[in-house]
């Protein structure tokens, strides 16, 4: 044990020795240029995939701030008087969670938080639907495009009143005027006509755009295809409209009127 002790520093040096020749008879910055070129690539590489990662992260949560943006600005532009109701808007935010094949989709805000059944649900780029039914934290929405759906809506240029239903097959929505004379072509805006106190639609909620007008099968209606706005196969940040705000105290109601006479009765004195 003790030999083998001994020959380790020896060796040691032994190596040493070859080392420092090696390097004067046959230089290694070859091998070192090597070296560092293979671990180095390896690094840019390890690099690059970390860089990758954290972009596709930060990408992805400015993609989620968008969209809330746009539905936060779509909800302020609801909020605005409109031809059918002059009330604004009381909303609360919420995430789509789940998706089924039967129309409906599942988002994580129930009546916990004032969500009920027939309420309108929209995104930062237009109608989604309307709530079916509400649980405590979940509620279920039926999307616009379901076979049962069925809205109220006008065309944003002319306000001739229709009705849009869901063409599920095909992603797109039917709309029928009401007025068979009326003029529509595509690229033509859709907006919700809106319904009492905001249920189950409220007012001029974006719908979509008119693609195509269908041939008249009679003289009745007049009717067109329509493609939603929002894109329903790929829902995230979605906004529920509860109702409209409080109307603000009108000072001219609710002061009391200067009628010359004190609150006793008696008339005022100069």
């Amino acid at each position: 044990m003790r030999a083998a002790g001994r020959r380790v520093p020896a060796l040691l040096a032994l190596v040493s020795a070859a080392l420092i020749v090696t390097d004067t008879i046959t230089p290694l910055e070859p091998l070192r240029a090597f070296g560092s070129a293979v671990y180095g690539g390896l690094e840019d590489a390890a690099a690059a995939g970390v860089r990758w990662a954290s972009g596709a992260h930060r990408l992805e949560r400015l993609e989620r701030e968008n969209a809330r943006l746009r539905a936060e600005l779509l909800a302020a532009r609801g909020a605005r008087p409109s031809p059918a109701r002059a009330d604004g808007y009381e909303v609360v935010p919420a995430h789509v969670i789940g998706f089924s094949r039967d129309g409906t989709v599942t988002i994580d805000a129930g009546s916990d938080r004032g969500v009920a059944r027939d309420m309108t649900v929209f995104d930062g780029d237009g109608l989604v639907g309307r709530v079916l039914r509400a649980g405590p934290g979940t509620a279920t929405v039926q999307l616009a495009t379901a076979s049962g759906a069925s809205i109220g809506a006008r065309l944003a240029g002319s306000r001739e009143v229709g009705l849009v239903t869901g063409v599920p097959e095909r992603g797109l929505l039917r709309l029928s005027l009401l007025n068979p004379s009326a003029e529509v072509r595509p690229g033509d805006r859709v907006v919700t006509l809106g319904s009492r106190d905001m249920r189950p639609y409220a007012p001029d909620v974006p719908i979509g755009t008119v693609i195509a007008v269908e041939p008249a099968p009679d003289a009745l209606t007049k009717t067109a295809l329509v493609r939603p706005f929002a894109r329903l196969t790929a829902l995230d940040l979605v906004t529920v409209v509860l109702g409209p705000l409080p109307d603000a105290a009108d000072p001219a109601v609710d002061a009391p009127e200067d009628t010359g006479k004190s609150h006793s009765g008696k008339e005022k004195k100069d």
